[in-house]
């Protein structure tokens, strides 16, 4: 089964006071870049949920938020800053004998001042927010698969509709390819006979003329490159009816079709290969930017 790097996953669950909510969000990219966001009482976690988030999601834009709410009583502390609080109280103080005025802030005013009281969640140990947490990640992580799965299996059928069209652009090449000397062979003996008319045959003989066609027909031969374009489509096929992250994979394949179509353009010197060559070449784009989707 294959999956899109694009997707969205949640994930909750109490533990006596504790709740814990993990959402997890991903999009395109060529790497595993993951940013996690959570409580820095926490952060000591963080390790461990980039390697269960690298090892699952492979690949993508990953963001990983993590809400936790403690409401039980005891759970919490309030600190008390006193030496803030009594430059707080002398800073009032001297500002009211600077100006004439009566200082009558109170206690609640100074508590009321910037980091005089922080207040601090008791913190858990290492392992026991683990086992708490990673739970949470886990399900989320899950949760986010699924819509990865259903995202990745439309994906799949819509590149392999534009392998069946290339396909048929490879089949029709195919055909056409055995044509195009016989047709040059018929346009050089229509060229000599306008230019030399009746001494046509003296000045230029059939032995002469079927060497230029068979020196021709060896630099447009493209059964080769034909040949390895079959079976790069038939690699793809396999590899999109695969599991796991096929992305870069499906990706290389690409670049080595995209090879042999530019060569097939370059070798054919026929018109008509030359416009199925652009169409193909618009489709393998079309493939090219639809991979970038998988993970």
């Amino acid at each position: 089964m294959a999956f899109s790097m694009t997707g969205y996953g949640r994930a909750e669950a109490t533990y006596t006071t504790r709740r814990y909510l993990v959402e997890i969000k991903s999009v395109n990219n060529r790497f595993c870049d993951i940013s996690v966001r959570m409580p820095r009482g926490y952060a000591v976690l963080e390790t461990k949920i980039r390697e269960k988030i690298t090892d699952r999601l492979i690949r993508g834009k990953i963001d990983v938020f993590v809400t936790i709410e403690d409401v039980g009583d005891g759970n919490s502390t309030v600190e008390l800053n006193e030496g803030l609080a009594k430059a707080y109280s002398e800073a009032v103080k001297r500002i009211a004998e600077l100006t004439g005025r009566v200082d009558n802030s109170d206690a609640y005013q100074i508590a009321r001042c910037p980091d005089v009281l922080i207040a601090r969640a008791n913190s858990l140990t290492p392992e026991e927010a683990g086992a708490e947490l990673l739970p949470v990640l886990d399900a989320a992580i899950d949760d986010i698969l699924k819509m990865r799965a259903v995202e990745g299996e439309k994906l799949v059928n819509d590149l392999l509709e534009k392998v069946s069209s290339f396909e048929s652009m490879h089949a029709a090449v195919k055909l056409r390819a055995p044509l195009v000397p016989g047709e040059y062979r018929e346009r050089l003996m229509a060229r000599i006979q306008d230019l030399l008319d009746e001494k046509a045959n003296l000045v230029y003989d059939e032995a002469r003329r079927e060497a230029e066609v068979a020196v021709f027909a060896d630099k447009c031969a493209i059964d080769e490159e034909l040949t390895r374009l079959s079976s790069h489509m038939n690699q793809l096929r396999d590899t999109l009816k695969g599991n796991g992250s096929i992305g870069k994979r499906l990706d290389f394949i690409l670049q080595e079709m995209n090879r042999e179509v530019n060569t097939i353009g370059s070798k054919a010197n026929d018109i008509t290969i030359t416009n199925y060559v652009l169409d193909m070449k618009t489709e393998l784009e079309k493939i090219r930017e639809q991979i970038q989707n998988l993970a």
